[in-house]
């Protein structure tokens, strides 16, 4: 398969995909302006952060396979991929220890004012009487949204922890995960309200959709106690934004945030974001997923979907059914 790599990927992995017999053409600052006439000739499209649009798609002469190193596929026009049977396919679940370390992380600091703690330290500003100020983890309650393999391993930390841990209750979830939640032993609530009343922190784990868009809104938070943790590892869109600046004013609300709606594309630049600098956030930069254990187990399954796609088969694709090349249709869209 001829492959364009258009983000960071290890390169032990880039010398597997070598080695199985692929062209590949390694380009990690691509930019999405660069994409089309970078994609000329390739059959396969490697991204994380990289936004593919529908531009890039019908400008691609080639294209056959988009495989988005990490789950969310938010930032790859997948309908218009499907128009010209092009599959988008993900990596679900490699990278979930790594985004649920952070997300764990962020509660551990904010409960313990830590990144506040070494700033007035590294200003000469000692406050032992400030800092010695923390509820602490165990006991808490924690409301986990979306019991994904990352809300899971948000989950089995959070429980480790002494926490009572807590999640909404859905028909249809698979064996997996009911046996998993009951070995952690979650509580089921039955809405998202009376998740918000109950817990002291509530973690988002769920993907960006029409359906999940400011999720955590003026009336959601109406309903959490004064000094809640709210963590978002998943989507910037998760969150109203003004809404959750609205009720740290008024509750004491603290939050760990990993994704802002206002984020830069590129892996550096500069943000305007009042959530970000406000003084009860601690803000990563979009880097849940970027422990060298998360690219690395991410990456050895890419490798694995081109080879089972030069082979005939299709993983994890997320915008065409079938996972068969002969049941999918050409870029004409005449069967294959």
């Amino acid at each position: 398969m001829r492959v364009l790599l258009a983000d960071a990927f290890p390169a032990e992995h880039v010398a597997a995909l070598t080695e199985h017999g692929h062209d590949c053409d390694y380009q990690p600052d691509t930019t999405t302006e660069q994409l089309p006439e970078r994609l000329t000739g390739r059959e396969v499209l490697v991204v994380r952060s990289t936004a593919v649009p529908a531009s890039v798609i019908e400008a691609a002469d080639s294209l056959r396979l988009v495989i988005r190193a990490g789950s969310g596929t938010n930032t790859i026009d997948c309908e218009s991929a499907a128009e010209r049977g092009i599959h988008v396919c993900n990596v679900p679940g490699r990278n979930a220890i790594a985004v649920a370390e952070l997300a764990f992380a962020l509660m551990l600091a904010l409960d313990r004012s830590v990144c506040d703690n070494v700033d007035d330290l590294r200003a000469g500003r000692w406050d032992k009487k400030r800092y010695s100020r923390a509820r602490g983890i165990h006991g808490r309650r924690v409301g986990i949204v979306g019991l994904g393999q990352i809300g899971l391993a948000f989950a089995e930390r959070a429980a480790a922890f002494g926490t009572t841990v807590h999640a909404v209750a859905k028909p249809g979830r698979s064996p997996e995960t009911a046996e998993r939640a009951s070995a952690i032993g979650i509580r089921f609530v039955d809405d998202l309200t009376t998740l918000a009343r109950t817990c002291d922190v509530l973690s988002l784990h769920v993907p960006a959709t029409s359906g999940t868009r400011n999720l955590v809104d003026a009336e959601l938070l109406a309903h959490v106690q004064p000094g809640t943790i709210i963590l978002n590892t998943s989507r910037g869109e998760l969150l109203d934004e003004d809404a959750l600046i609205a009720a740290m004013e008024e509750k004491d609300v603290r939050a760990g945030i990993d994704v802002f709606t206002d984020e830069p594309a590129t892996g550096t630049g500069h943000i305007e974001s009042r959530l970000a600098r406000h003084p009860n956030v601690y803000g990563t930069h979009h880097i849940g997923a970027s422990t060298e254990q998360a690219q690395h187990a991410v990456a050895a399954e890419a490798v694995r979907m081109v080879d089972a796609f030069e082979s005939g088969s299709v993983l994890n694709c997320v915008n065409l059914d079938g996972v068969r090349l002969a049941q999918s249709t050409t870029r004409s869209g005449e069967p294959s």
